[in-house]
């Protein structure tokens, strides 16, 4: 018997973090255990692996430059995130080199292709993230519940959500529950400042990812006002616990729900973003809707969806015996697929 092939996967974060590219790994590493030996870590160190999986293009860029050329005809996948595709593969050497080294690319979300240089589209795809279906909680009917998730920093742009509040009339019953650490100081210190006196606003803290799904669907929306996203799985989250999204404007947001989905809002537009809340709490249409327009994308985001597309992506570099748990990797060229018939 053949040994199963070895998988490295780097994450610019682990699970102390507790972030999106954490969970995209761990989730990844569930989907190969059957077929491989996975490993996860912050950088490569140099250890054989028979191909390399690594998420963002700029902070992983020194693992994936140090793999090409060590093992040059070995598949390097990698994964790119919203600040890859929105800003850094325009402006930073080492994300662009890494486009440039990976053998194939992966976008969270459709609209990612769009932003990639053409010389590069060939060898990109889109996997859907995922999160397990859970039954929307009881929600309260006394209050219209917000849920706003994301580490505190300038790109997930909280300040929006904390303005929009603000605006609201005092006779809506809107409670905001605010889950997220504090990365920026600064950042964080301007939130609680506009949330001081607010009895409305609700912070949380950084909460374990069990948690933060139990809050959310305990909320009627949830708010997503990022100025750049990959592919947010926080959005996933709320959708399949049954519960609809308003959300800003941007391509990672429209490549998920679709650019005709009615709950987006300009980017950093509060009152616009206040008057989609006041709807969604007044109008049980327009909430139905929303509800509705969430729902038809479900099966996109399924656990067994997203490893189905993870073992497609890996047909592209290997072959994969799905049922005795063999990937024979491909060794005399990137992009050549070998199927072996079973014995």
């Amino acid at each position: 018997m053949r040994p199963s092939p070895s998988v490295a996967i780097i994450s610019p974060a682990l699970a102390s973090a507790n972030n999106g590219n954490w969970h995209t790994a761990k989730r990844w590493a569930r989907c190969l255990a059957p077929h491989a030996r996975v490993s996860i870590d912050m950088k490569w160190r140099g250890a054989s692996a028979d191909f390399l999986i690594a998420l963002h293009a700029r902070r992983s860029a020194a693992s994936i430059a140090a793999f090409a050329e060590r093992y040059p005809e070995r598949p390097l996948i990698v994964v790119l995130t919203g600040t890859d595709l929105y800003r850094d593969i325009a402006v930073d050497r080492d994300a662009r080199r890494s486009l440039a080294l990976a053998s194939r690319l992966v976008v969270l979300q459709d609209e990612g292709l769009q932003a990639l240089p053409p010389e590069h589209a060939a060898k990109a795809m889109t996997i859907y993230q995922s999160a397990r279906l859970l039954r929307p909680g009881r929600r309260s009917r006394r209050h219209f519940d917000l849920a706003l998730v994301g580490h505190l920093r300038p790109e997930k742009d909280p300040l929006t959500v904390l303005r929009a509040l603000r605006s609201l009339p005092a006779e809506l019953p809107v409670r905001l529950f605010h889950i997220g650490g504090d990365l920026d100081p600064q950042l964080a210190a301007e939130v609680r400042r506009l949330g001081a006196g607010d009895a409305r606003y609700h912070p949380q803290g950084s909460l374990p990812q069990a948690a933060t799904r139990q809050l959310i669907k305990r909320c009627h929306l949830l708010l997503l006002p990022s100025l750049m996203e990959g592919g947010a799985n926080v959005l996933i989250e709320a959708v399949t616990s049954g519960v609809p999204v308003l959300g800003s404007d941007i391509p990672g947001n429209r490549g998920m729900l679709g650019a005709d989905y009615p709950g987006w809002f300009p980017v950093g537009d509060a009152a616009r973003l206040a008057e989609l809340i006041q709807k969604a709490a007044r109008d049980p249409r327009y909430y139905a809707n929303l509800s509705r327009r969430c729902a038809d994308r479900v099966s996109l985001f399924t656990p067994a969806h997203e490893c189905a597309a993870v073992c497609s992506l890996l047909e592209n570099e290997v072959s994969v015996e799905a049922d005795v748990g063999l990937i024979d990797v491909k060794r005399s060229g990137r992009n050549s697929i070998t199927r072996q018939s079973k014995k």
